[in-house]
């Protein structure tokens, strides 16, 4: 019978808490990134342009056929690449981290745009018109008075989908990467308690996102009191 020993965890917490940290780097910035794009490409396919609203969705479509994990590979072997040719930077450079913010925030702004999409087509149209009637431009009534409304009614939906992109950037484990799941799985596998440090990184990814669960139900309350 298998007997647990969790002796090695406290020494390895300030590796662990350095990994959980770069996890958060990784989420920030593909949230942020993610919902900015994605607010574009939504905008863009809803325009009335086709060429537009056509490479808008073809963009989605392309992102949201392929598996997260096959878009980390590409882009792990693509972006140094670019990277050390745009920009002259040294070849010994590290660029794993670089390249897995690239591929998590376009990834995921496939997944915002039609989050956004939705929540825009949620407003009512009357509220255009009467932007419309006091002068407001197309841009600026989308700016103005759509977007503020439709990412209210957005937020448990956009917080949603940044605990699954939380989840999912455990995945980076396909480039070495020292993530929290990264640096469990390797001082697991030092110390010959592997079972044991992915039980721990389990539970840490559990009470993140249970907690973060939490304040998305916090929210959906708030918006139907």
């Amino acid at each position: 019978m298998y007997e647990f020993d969790w002796s090695s965890i406290p020494g390895a917490l300030p590796f662990l808490w350095t990994g959980m940290v770069m996890t958060f780097k990784i989420t920030a910035v593909a949230v942020t990134v993610g919902i900015v794009w994605g607010t574009l490409l939504a905008l863009m396919r809803m325009s009335g342009f086709k060429l537009l609203a056509w490479l808008a969705a073809s963009y989605v479509n392309l992102f949201r056929s392929i598996p997260l994990v096959m878009v980390l590979l590409w882009f792990f072997l693509i972006v140094p690449t670019l990277l050390i040719n745009l920009f002259d930077i040294p070849r010994s450079s590290d660029t794993r981290l670089d390249s897995a913010m690239v591929a998590f925030s376009l990834f995921e702004a496939a997944y915002y745009s039609e989050i956004i999409r939705a929540g825009i087509r949620s407003v009512s149209r009357g509220q255009m018109g009467a932007a419309s009637a006091l002068g407001m431009s197309y841009a600026q009534a989308m700016r103005l008075v759509i977007l503020p409304q439709a990412f209210r009614n957005m937020v448990p939906l956009l917080l949603t989908q940044g605990i699954i992109l939380f989840q999912d950037t455990s995945l980076v484990y396909v480039s070495s990467l020292a993530d929290f799941f990264g640096v469990s799985y390797q001082v697991g596998s030092r110390d010959g308690r592997l079972v044991e440090l992915l039980l721990f990184a389990g539970a840490g990814y559990f009470i993140i996102s249970f907690s973060a669960s939490l304040l998305v139900k916090h929210f959906q309350k708030r918006k139907t009191a």
